[in-house]
């Protein structure tokens, strides 16, 4: 049967692990190194997952992945050997490496002079460095726009909502 430990008694680290006065010693440091709590959630290069990806911290892939890819209040970030065939929403996205699929971005889409994308954007800011290739329609809202237009009897349309302009950029070859 389980016993409520006496509070006035001190527990020692080895009878509550985690919870006890940290006990470290080279080799426990040696086999568990500190991870930083801002550390992102890594998919690394030879991984493959298909299927769908939600979270609200960082995720930087260096694998592939394909299906969807849900990161609310963080940044996806496509290194350079990612490869990735999904459809990807988050506050910020950074390719680097080569993505297809439709991007929804609160914040701003950064693609790298490595990075590839073939699909449309939706965003409200966007940094294309040189060499970097992108093919798809791009949709850059204003930060602070109303949800309805601001002339007087009109009606909202689409064209009121976005800034749009479509940008094909090639690396020179």
């Amino acid at each position: 049967m389980w016993k409520k430990p006496d509070e006035s008694k001190q527990q020692s680290a080895t009878d509550s692990p985690g919870y006890g006065a940290p006990s470290s010693t080279r080799a426990d440091a040696a086999s568990a190194p500190p991870v930083s709590p801002n550390a992102p959630a890594c998919v690394s290069q030879g991984i493959t997952i298909k299927g769908e990806i939600f979270g609200k911290e960082d995720l930087f892939i260096d694998g592939t992945i394909q299906g969807k890819i849900h990161f609310s209040d963080g940044c996806v970030t496509i290194g350079p050997n990612g490869r990735v065939n999904a459809d990807i929403e988050a506050r910020e996205i950074v390719i680097r490496g080569d993505v297809t699929g439709s991007l929804r971005a609160r914040e701003r889409v950064q693609i790298w002079g490595t990075g590839k994308l073939s699909g449309d954007m939706q965003t409200r800011g966007i940094v294309i460095e040189d060499g970097a290739t992108l093919r798809g329609k791009v949709e850059v809202t204003q930060k602070d726009e109303p949800v309805r237009s601001a002339r007087a009897g009109a009606s909202p349309s689409s064209a009121d909502a976005f800034t749009r302009s479509a940008v094909t950029a090639k690396s020179p070859e």
